[in-house]
């Protein structure tokens, strides 16, 4: 049997950014999603998942390549928001598909960034890869008072008051004891019933991306574990 043709342009995460197409179809997003009261799901929720996600691969000892690409599947998974909300995973990788293939990816390696795109929203997405599974963690983890859109405090939803009380969130991977914790810092505005109300679903599709990847996924708010 013949050996696969090598991959002669491999497309980085810095090219990715660049492109003037990728730039103004996530500001496109995420000025549709504030328009319906969304969070910022504009460059910098995606500049903050791409990070992590690189981060939780190479904790788990993914090589460089496949660093990268779960980095460009996490910086685009977004996208489809430009579109609409609903199903946004799905057409977020089909416009990614021709964004990556415009700029020349080898199918071979678009075909995992899509399902990472395909696959990072509860309800409709499981962790199919190592590279979905850090992107899942990576996305569902980013939740942070800068954030917010809404100016009018007295108007705050329920995502607005728990992502307005986050004032630090990290994650952090200990492969002494294969554990990847989300640590928060909230303050009064939100409690913690009102952060499991819209985040338990996260957090058990956080829990199954852990497993896929051979960690167990825990909470850490205020310096409280949450199993």
């Amino acid at each position: 049997m013949a050996e696969p043709a090598p991959m002669s342009n491999l497309i980085t995460l810095k090219e990715v950014k660049a492109n003037p197409e990728v730039k103004h179809l996530i500001t496109g997003a995420n000025d549709l999603l504030s328009q319906m009261g969304y969070t910022e799901h504009g460059h910098r929720h995606s500049g903050v998942v791409s990070g992590v996600t690189r981060y939780i691969l190479q904790h788990c000892g993914a090589d460089e390549r496949e660093q990268e690409l779960g980095a460009v599947a996490a910086y685009l998974h977004d996208i489809g928001n430009v579109v609409n909300r609903v199903n946004h995973p799905m057409i977020g990788a089909a416009m990614s598909y021709q964004i990556l293939h415009n700029m020349g990816m080898d199918a071979r390696e678009i075909a995992p960034v899509l399902g990472a795109i395909g696959n990072h929203e509860e309800g409709m997405g499981l962790p199919v890869s190592r590279m979905s599974a850090a992107l899942i963690i990576a996305d569902k983890s980013d939740v942070h008072f800068s954030r917010v859109q809404n100016p009018i405090l007295e108007s705050f939803d329920i995502h607005d008051r728990v992502n307005y009380s986050v004032q630090k969130s990290r994650v952090e991977m200990s492969s002494e004891n294969q554990n990847i914790e989300l640590l928060l810092e909230i303050n009064e505005s939100a409690t913690v019933m009102d952060y499991f109300e819209i985040f338990l679903s996260r957090m058990v599709m956080c829990k199954r991306s852990a497993e896929v990847l051979g960690y167990k996924f825990t909470l850490q708010v205020n310096g409280t574990v949450l199993e």
